[in-house]
C-alpha cells in the first residue's frame, strides 16, 4: 500500500504544482452564469482591444487647490493619456478630461486603460508611481473599479502559501498537544499532506477536463477542508486503534478491528460532506458552483489516504509509535470512568435539565440574528481599507454627483444616440458619455449619483436596464462593478433558496441510510439546524458589536450553512453510529452513555482541530474570509462541545429505543434484560418484570 502511494505521488506531485496556472479571478469566470453583467463581461473580452480598466484619479487639498495644483493635475493627465491612449470618443469630449469640484478643493479625471497593457494589479502600482511628482500638500487617491480589483488581487498574492503554512503549523501544534508524543503527531500530518497534494492534482485535472472555476477563495477552502477533515479522520482511527491494541497483541489484527469499528463512521461522514458539497452544482454563481466538485475531490482524497496509507504506516511502525504512552496488550482491560463518563452520568440524572439548558444557550445565541445581517459592500471588504477604498470616500465628499461605480452599457452602434439619450434621461444618472465602436457595438459609461452598492444605486441600475431594454433592436445590456454585485446578490439569494433545502434533504437521506432509522436522522438534523442558527447569531453579534463589520458578505450564509451542516453532522455520526453499535449489546440508553464515554475525548479533539483550521481564515485581511472562518470555527466548537456532548445524549436518553424507529432496535426485545446496563423507561420495566 505504501508503495502504491509512492508511485501515485510520482504522478500527482508534478500535477499539483500546475494548479496555480488554472486559477482565475476574472469577473466573467466568477459571475452568475446567466446574469446580464456576465454577458457584458463576456462581450468585453470578445471585442477587439478587450475590456478597459477604469481608474479614477482624485486630487484634493484642504483649504482649496492652488494654480500649481491644477497645472499638476493637467500635466499628469496629459502624461498618462499619452502612455495609455484614451478612446477616440473621449478625445473629442473635452469635458471628460479633468473635472474640478464645486467646492474648489478637488479635481479628478478618469483614465480607461485597455487590458492589453496588463491586468489591474499590474497597472495600479505604476499609475500611482507616475503621479507622485506633485506639490507638497496635494493629496491623491487612485480609485475606481480597476484600482479596487488591483488592491483585491494584491491581497490574494501569496495567500495560498500563507494558508497552507499557517494550517500546517496549527495542525502540528494541536496534534502534539493531543498525543504528547514526539513522533506520533508527524504521521497524520504527513498523510494529510499527501492527501492535500493528491487533492490539488485531482482538482487540476477536474479544472482542465471540465472547465470548473477555481479561484483563490476556493483554493484556500480546499486546503482548510483537506487538513481539517483529514486530521479528524486520523484522530478517530487512532482512537479506535489504541483501544484495539489493549485487546489484541498483533498490531495487524488490532488495525483490522479498528478499521471495522471506525471505517463505517468515517465513510458515512465523508459521504455526507461530499453529498452536501455536490449540492453546490445546482448553484448559478460560478465560483460557488465550482466549489462543489473541488471540495468533494478534497474530501475523497482525505478519506482514501486515511483509510489506506495511514493504517499501513501505523501497522509498519507498530506500537512504539505511541511512545512514551505505549498501549499494552492485556487479557483484562479495566475501563476507567473518565470525564466523559461522569458527564454522561450527570446527563442521565438530569435529562430534561440538560436538554432545556442546551436549547436555552442555543436560543440566546440565535437572538444575535436580529443584528446587522445586511449585505457587505465591496468597499467594506478590507480589514484595512486600501487607497482605492478611501479614494471613493474622498470622491463622495467632493463630487457627490459622481459617487457611484460607473456602469457600462453596450448597444448596437446604429442605436448609440437613442440609447445614450434614454440613459441620460433616467433618474439617478449623473453623467453618461459614449466610447468607441468595436465589432458593431458601442459602450456607454454611465455614472450614477448614489454611493456604490446601496439600495439607491441598485434601483438606478434597474431603471437603466429597463430603459435600454425598451429600445427595440438595440440589444442593449448593462454591466459594470455595481451591476455585477447586484446580479451576484440576486443570484446568491436564489441559490440559497435552492441549495439549502437540497443540502438538508441529501444529508437527511444519508443519515437515514447509515442509521437505518427515521426518528434519529430527523432529531440529528434538527439539532444541527438549531446549532447553525445559534452559531450564525453569535457570530453576527461579534461581527457587528465587537469587530465593527458593516454587513455580512453575500456568500457567507450559504457557505457557512453548507460547512456547518455537513461537517457538524459528522460529530453526530461519530457519536450516534457508535451508540447504535453499543445499543445492540447494551441497549439504547446504556449504549449512548458508553458511546459518549468512548468517543467524547476524540470527537472533542477533532472538533478543536477542525475549528482551528477554519480559524486560520481569520488571519487573512478580507472581511469575507474572516466571517467564514470565524462562523464555521465557532459553529464547529458549539456543535462538538454542546450539541454533540450534551444535547444529543440528553435527547437520546429521553427518547430511548424509539430513537431507532422503525429498525429492529426500536423493538422492546432489543433492550437487554439487565437493568444495570440500561436506564429503562416504563415499557422496558414492564417487559423486565
Amino acid at each position: 500500500m505504501i508503495g502504491l502511494w509512492v508511485a501515485l505521488a510520482a504522478v500527482m506531485v508534478p500535477l499539483s504544482g500546475k494548479l496555480s496556472s488554472v486559477t482565475t479571478d476574472r469577473a466573467v469566470d466568477l459571475l452568475p452564469a446567466g446574469a446580464e453583467s456576465t454577458k457584458v463581461a463576456a462581450l468585453e473580452d470578445s471585442l477587439p482591444g478587450g475590456e478597459d480598466n477604469t481608474f479614477v484619479f482624485v486630487y484634493h487639498r484642504a483649504g482649496g487647490l492652488t494654480d500649481a495644483d491644477r497645472a499638476t493635475v493637467e500635466r499628469h493627465y496629459d502624461t498618462l493619456a499619452k502612455r495609455y491612449p484614451p478612446k477616440a470618443a473621449d478625445e473629442e469630449d473635452e469635458g471628460s478630461l479633468t473635472t474640478p469640484s464645486t467646492d474648489g478643493e478637488a479635481m479628478m479625471f478618469t483614465l480607461d486603460v485597455s487590458t492589453t497593457y496588463g491586468a489591474p494589479e499590474e497597472l495600479v502600482g505604476p499609475l500611482r508611481d507616475a503621479a507622485k511628482d506633485r506639490p507638497a500638500g496635494l493629496e491623491l487617491e487612485v480609485t475606481g473599479p480597476a484600482a479596487i480589483d488591483g488592491d483585491m488581487d494584491a491581497v490574494f498574492d501569496g495567500i495560498d502559501l500563507q494558508v497552507f503554512l499557517t494550517t500546517v503549523v496549527v495542525v502540528t501544534l494541536l496534534l502534539i498537544l493531543t498525543y504528547r508524543s514526539p513522533v506520533l503527531w508527524f504521521i497524520p500530518l504527513m498523510v494529510v499532506g499527501a492527501a492535500a497534494l493528491t487533492a490539488m492534482a485531482s482538482v487540476y485535472l477536474l479544472v482542465k477536463g471540465f472547465g470548473i472555476v477555481f479561484n483563490n477563495q476556493n483554493s484556500a477552502l480546499l486546503t482548510i477542508l483537506v487538513f481539517g477533515v483529514g486530521t479528524d479522520y486520523a484522530l478517530l482511527l487512532i482512537s479506535r486503534y489504541r483501544e484495539a491494541l489493549h485487546h489484541h497483541e498483533n498490531v495487524r489484527v488490532a488495525m483490522v478491528h479498528a478499521l471495522r469499528g471506525a471505517a463505517p463512521a468515517i465513510v458515512a461522514s465523508a459521504a455526507t460532506v461530499v453529498a452536501g458539497l455536490l449540492c453546490l452544482l445546482a448553484a448559478d454563481l460560478n465560483s460557488t458552483n465550482g466549489l462543489g466538485p473541488i471540495g468533494a475531490a478534497g474530501i475523497v482524497c482525505a478519506l482514501v489516504a486515511m483509510l489506506t496509507l495511514f493504517p499501513a504506516v501505523l501497522v509498519v511502525l507498530g506500537r512504539r509509535i505511541f511512545w512514551p504512552a505505549v498501549p499494552r496488550f492485556s487479557t483484562s482491560v479495566e475501563e476507567k470512568v473518565g470525564l466523559w463518563g461522569r458527564l454522561g452520568a450527570a446527563i442521565s440524572r438530569r435529562r430534561w435539565v440538560a436538554t432545556l439548558a442546551s436549547l436555552g444557550v442555543l436560543g440566546v445565541l440565535a437572538v444575535g440574528l436580529t443584528g446587522n445581517t445586511g449585505p457587505l459592500r465591496e468597499q467594506d471588504q478590507f480589514l484595512s481599507p486600501p487607497e482605492s477604498v478611501t479614494g471613493f470616500t474622498v470622491l463622495r465628499q467632493h463630487f457627490p454627483e459622481l459617487g457611484g461605480m460607473p456602469m457600462t452599457v453596450y448597444t448596437r452602434a446604429d442605436y448609440q444616440v437613442r440609447v445614450l439619450n434614454v440613459v441620460k434621461g433616467t433618474p439617478g444618472v449623473a453623467q453618461a458619455f459614449p466610447g468607441e465602436a468595436r465589432g458593431g457595438w458601442v459602450d456607454i459609461s454611465v455614472f450614477p449619483r448614489d454611493a456604490p452598492d446601496t439600495v439607491a444605486e441598485y434601483d438606478t441600475i434597474k431603471r437603466v436596464r429597463a430603459a435600454v431594454h425598451a429600445v427595440s433592436g438595440a440589444e442593449a445590456i448593462v454591466g459594470g462593478p455595481s451591476a455585477e454585485n447586484l446580479d451576484t446578490e440576486v443570484t446568491t439569494r436564489r441559490d440559497e433558496r435552492l441549495v439549502i433545502p437540497l443540502v438538508l434533504a441529501v444529508v437527511l437521506i444519508v443519515l437515514g441510510l447509515l442509521l437505518r432509522a427515521i426518528v434519529a436522522p430527523l432529531i440529528l438534523m434538527a439539532t444541527v439546524v438549531v446549532s447553525f442558527a445559534a452559531a450564525f447569531g453569535g457570530s453576527v453579534f461579534v461581527f457587528d458589536t465587537i469587530l465593527g463589520f458593516k454587513g455580512i458578505d453575500y456568500s457567507v450564509p450559504l457557505l457557512a450553512f453548507l460547512f456547518l451542516v455537513a461537517l457538524g453532522v459528522d460529530y453526530n455520526i461519530f457519536l450516534v453510529s457508535r451508540a447504535r453499535e453499543e445499543a445492540v449489546r447494551l441497549g439504547t440508553r446504556a449504549g449512548m452513555l458508553k458511546a459518549l464515554s468512548a468517543t467524547g475525548g476524540v470527537i472533542t479533539s477533532a472538533g478543536v482541530v477542525l475549528a482551528a483550521t477554519f480559524a486560520v481564515l481569520v488571519s487573512l485581511p478580507l472581511v469575507m474570509l474572516v466571517e467564514v472562518g470565524f462562523l464555521v470555527a465557532f459553529g464547529v466548537l458549539l456543535d462538538a462541545l454542546l450539541v454533540r456532548s450534551v444535547l444529543v445524549p440528553a435527547l437520546t436518553l429521553l427518547i430511548g429505543r424509539r430513537m431507532w424507529w422503525p429498525s429492529r432496535l426500536d423493538r422492546p426485545t432489543a433492550e437487554p434484560p439487565n437493568g444495570r446496563h440500561s436506564l429503562p423507561d416504563e415499557e422496558e420495566l414492564a417487559l423486565q418484570r
